[in-house]
């Protein structure tokens, strides 16, 4: 009877042999982004970085200029084919992450034209050493966190902006009279006490001098010094280190992104395999 059943199913529509683009396309993808090719890819933005610092001298351009200048465009050449293979691998979903968007601007602009208006953004190509920063995991969760510690850091933002106003206001009205080329306006005065914040050359290339002439302004910085620098500067190191600790106990989403691929990869083999057997079974 199943035999039967099986003979007097009407004829249908042949049975259409299943495209490869997805698979090609998945295979691509997966191969682009293996960790064999990432390292590659890694060692061809170092050695990017130090051609383009070679190309700041000029003894180095005169002897194998024309050697530096090949390195450049090969090490573009790779940058630029393994973007199309992203793009073409991905799809829409290339441009819905902001580290391919980032890598692109950034090879973008190493293919402007290097004469007329568009001469300035070839110094730009400087910028191709910045993509170790999403080629690497571990750089890339630090700039994560930095990113996601930037609601945090707005509250501690504001609160410096108006401590050094009020301390640059105050400034000016107090030293400007006697020290001009420091406190002579408000911003004179803001970009000093920035100075003496970082507590670079603070004491005797700003308050020592000022001291000579108003004995009591050691009441004015250090306050300054103990408010800007060991309490609002620590706040902005202590919110980017708890986003950090935050960030490592959460999954990293590129790796689960790879496990995601790789299921449906195996996925798509099973269906693949399948089909061969149903079309085997096929009178």
């Amino acid at each position: 009877m199943p035999k039967q059943a099986h003979a007097a199913r009407p004829p249908g529509p042949a049975r259409q042999p299943t495209t490869p683009v997805p698979g090609v396309r998945q295979r691509l993808g997966d191969w682009v982004e293996s960790r064999s090719v990432q390292g590659f890819v890694v060692a061809v933005i170092l050695i990017n970085a130090v051609v383009l610092g070679l190309e700041t001298s000029a003894a180095a351009m005169a002897r194998v200029g024309w050697l530096l200048i090949a390195i450049d465009k090969f090490c573009l050449l790779v940058f630029v084919v393994e973007l199309s293979i992203k793009m073409y691998a991905r799809r829409l979903a290339f441009w819905r992450s902001g580290w391919n968007v980032f890598d692109f601007l950034v090879v973008a602009v190493a293919l402007v034209p290097g004469a007329g208006p568009w001469a300035v953004l070839r110094s730009l190509r400087v910028l191709r050493v910045l993509r170790l920063l999403t080629v690497i995991p571990q750089l890339r969760r630090v700039v994560a966190a930095f990113l996601h510690s930037i609601p945090g850091l707005s509250g501690v933002v504001f609160v410096m902006i108006i401590f050094f106003y009020t301390a640059a206001v105050l400034a000016t009205n107090l030293f400007g009279g006697t020290h001009p080329e420091w406190f002579g306006g408000v911003g004179r005065s803001l970009f000093s006490l920035f100075q003496i914040m970082t507590l670079e050359s603070w004491s005797m290339g700003i308050v020592r001098p000022v001291m000579e002439v108003h004995p009591w302004a050691w009441a004015f910085f250090v306050p300054f010094i103990v408010i800007a620098t060991f309490t609002i500067l620590n706040l902005f190191i202590g919110i980017i280190v708890s986003t950090m600790q935050e960030l490592s106990t959460l999954p990293d989403p590129e790796e689960q992104l790879g496990e995601i691929h790789e299921t449906l990869h195996h996925i798509e083999g099973q269906i693949r395999r399948l089909r061969k057997q149903l079309d085997s079974r096929d009178p």
